[in-house]
């Protein structure tokens, strides 16, 4: 081959291969590039405070804004208060407890001032998403790269980011107990088993004659 008809062919040639190569840039491994992705959002109402406490009408209201949010496993309760008032904390504590929440110690920077003679109450909520699933970008038949299918790990990922209570147990796993559901749960069993039989000390001498 001649010079003037390598550098005629080179531009191909280059073309050929950066394609080849971008073919080769695939995921050869077996972890899924589709993973489920962790968002948070943060829910706000602002209760007007009385003598640093919260009044009867204004727990009504935060009662139904709980309600309507439809508080649960894995929400994150907070107080936002400038007065520091203990009273209104254990309002919210207690209308959090109904649905089986504890209040944060910190409170989220949210965004707009607390008017005065208010605390703001904050709901924190994750949610878990695998973006661009399903991808059926590439050909299930054919691969000559050796590569995993596009849509590897889709299903498996997107079930897991729909079934998982609380959504930051994917970034950092669950802590403070250290026990698990598992643990929790065989308390009771162990509790049983643990039990001293009753005829241990033997059995209570009981008179079958009656009384004259």
């Amino acid at each position: 081959m001649t010079n003037r008809m390598f550098r005629a062919i080179a531009p191909a040639l280059t073309l050929a291969l950066g394609a080849g190569l971008a073919g080769c840039a695939t995921n050869r491994s077996l972890e899924s590039v589709h993973q489920p992705v962790v968002s948070r959002s943060n829910f706000t109402l602002d209760v007007a405070t009385y003598g640093g406490a919260l009044a009867l009408p204004e727990q009504r209201r935060l009662a139904g804004w709980f309600d309507a949010l439809d508080l649960r496993y894995g929400d994150r309760v907070s107080v936002d208060d400038p007065s520091g008032s203990g009273a209104t904390r254990e309002a919210v504590a207690a209308l959090a407890a109904r649905h089986g929440l504890l209040v944060s110690d910190d409170a989220p920077v949210t965004a707009g001032a607390i008017p005065p003679g208010a605390a703001r109450v904050v709901v924190s909520r994750s949610s878990a998403t695998v973006p661009g699933c399903p991808d059926w970008s590439s050909k299930s038949d054919t691969n000559l790269n050796n590569a995993t299918y596009s849509n590897y790990g889709c299903a498996a990922n997107s079930n897991l980011a729909a079934m998982v209570a609380d959504p930051e147990h994917l970034l950092r796993g669950a802590n403070g107990t250290g026990e698990t559901v598992v643990m929790s749960s065989s308390k009771a069993i162990d509790s049983y088993r643990e039990q001293k039989p009753t005829g241990e000390k033997g059995l209570k001498q009981n008179s079958t004659e009656g009384g004259k």
